[in-house]
C-alpha cells in the first residue's frame, strides 16, 4: 500500500485523465478524474484526497487560465489543507506567478516529464503533510500582516492586536 492515498485530477481532455490515471497508477492509491470542474467541491467532500491536478483551461476557446484560478480558490477556500498542482498548456510567467501567489502548490506545463510531474506532486503531498513548528507559523503570520500594511508598524500591531513593542519583539526573532 501507498504512503500516498488519493489524487484528484481534473482535467476537460479525456485522453488526459487516462494518461495521468495511467501515470500516477502504483504511485497513489486511488486516482479519482473529473472532466467537469463543477464537481470538484463535490468530490472532495466525499474523498479524503491528499492533492489536486487541476487544468487551467474548461471552455474551448478560451485559454487565459481564469477557470483554473477561480476554481483553485475555491478549493482553497473549502480545503485549504489539500495542496492544488495547476497544469496547462499555455503557460506564461504572469500566470504561473497568478497560480502560486493564489496558494498553488507549484505549476506545471503540458507536455510534461512523467518523472518530473510524479516528483512535483509528490513534494505537494509530502510539503502539505509537514509539520511546522508555532513560532515559524506565527513569525511567517507577522510578517505577512506587515508586508500587508506596507510597512506601517502601527497598523499591523492593530491588526494582530497587539503592542507595537511585541510586533517589534517578534520580528526579531
Amino acid at each position: 500500500m501507498s504512503a500516498y492515498h488519493t489524487l484528484l485530477v481534473v482535467d476537460d481532455n479525456p485522453a488526459m485523465l487516462t494518461a495521468l490515471k495511467i501515470c500516477f497508477q502504483g504511485i497513489f492509491n486511488q486516482v479519482v478524474t473529473l472532466s467537469d470542474p463543477e464537481q470538484i467541491l463535490t468530490t472532495l467532500n466525499q474523498h479524503a484526497v491528499d492533492v489536486v491536478m487541476l487544468d487551467m483551461n474548461f471552455s474551448p476557446g478560451f485559454n487565459t487560465g481564469q477557470e483554473g484560478l477561480f476554481w483553485l480558490r475555491a478549493i482553497h477556500k473549502l480545503h485549504a489543507d489539500i495542496p492544488v498542482v495547476l497544469v496547462t498548456a499555455y503557460a506564461d510567467v504572469r500566470l504561473a506567478v497568478k497560480g502560486l501567489k493564489a496558494g498553488a502548490a507549484d505549476f506545471v506545463v503540458k507536455p510534461w516529464d512523467n518523472d518530473e510531474l510524479v516528483r512535483t506532486v509528490k513534494d505537494a503531498v509530502d510539503k502539505s503533510k509537514e509539520i511546522v513548528p508555532l513560532d515559524r507559523v506565527e513569525a511567517q503570520h507577522v510578517r505577512k500582516v506587515v508586508e500587508k500594511c506596507h510597512g506601517n508598524m502601527s497598523r499591523a500591531a492593530e491588526l494582530l492586536g497587539i503592542t507595537r513593542q511585541t510586533l517589534y519583539s517578534k520580528l526579531k526573532k
